[in-house]
């Protein structure tokens, strides 16, 4: 998922279903096996539209007219117009794009930059992954001028001692200048793992590492920021120059 298919987060809202008992046999058979139908759409032809999410992706669903058969996957007029795209953007991944973010709001982070910048970038980030330490770096011109601020969703992943050392970020007196110093000094940090890690701090780590999954990102950095038309984006590992002003939403200062 390079760009989670552009959910965007402004739009038309949820098409309401009905109750779940309602929803044709056939329809409910597509759910046994672990799709969630969210809406439904009109579609040509005689069919019925149905949207589901199937592994935090969008699924259509057709049923044909009889009601006793389903077709899964994307329909196309005779022009070769993708007549399937625009209902899951509207049914599906608007919606998910908003939990998502939500989630990112309500998860561990620590904030790096102003808080009143106008950009948000969130990344799963583990103490030592050297390409989080690249992106922190690559993020300076657009943090230091006050337009962006990360917020570095802690994760303990890659090492024995990752859980430890991130747990002491968290649990510093300060943890925004702890986890610059830690940044800034890349190779050379003396950032000390914790000797014992509070209660707490492992239920927010724990919990971290089950929204990344639940996101779809296996490594870190994982980094998240809406577009200009407010869609949730993706991006894995430390970002190519190219790419650096399509996250940060600016050109470099």
């Amino acid at each position: 998922m390079n760009s989670i298919k552009s959910l965007a987060l402004l739009g038309l809202l949820l098409t309401p279903l009905a109750q779940a008992d309602e929803l044709p046999a056939t329809i409910k058979a597509v759910e046994g096996r672990g799709a969630k139908v969210v809406g439904s759409f009109d579609a040509p032809g005689g069919l019925k539209g149905y949207a589901a999410r199937y592994n935090g992706q969008g699924l259509a669903l057709y049923l044909t007219a009889d009601g006793e058969h389903v077709l899964i996957g994307t329909l196309l007029n005779a022009k070769g117009e993708d007549l399937t795209k625009a209902p899951l953007e509207r049914l599906v991944y608007q919606p998910l794009g908003q939990e998502m973010w939500q989630q990112l709001q309500d998860s561990t982070w620590i904030a790096d930059g102003d808080d009143k910048a106008a950009r948000v970038v969130y990344m799963f980030s583990d103490p030592n992954c050297p390409y989080c330490n690249m992106f922190w770096r690559q993020a300076r011109p657009w943090v230091e001028a006050g337009r962006v601020q990360l917020r570095h969703v802690m994760v303990g992943m890659l090492r024995p001692d990752s859980p430890s050392k991130a747990a002491a970020l968290l649990a510093a007196s300060d943890p925004r200048k702890a986890l610059g110093e830690h940044e800034s000094a890349g190779r050379e940090s003396t950032l000390k793992p914790l000797g014992k890690i509070p209660e707490k701090i492992t239920e927010q780590l724990n919990a971290n590492m089950e929204l990344m999954g639940e996101m779809g990102a296996s490594a870190t950095p994982a980094i998240y920021y809406l577009d200009d038309a407010g869609r949730l984006q993706q991006h894995n590992g430390a970002p190519r120059p190219d790419m650096l002003e399509s996250i940060m939403g600016s050109a470099k200062p």
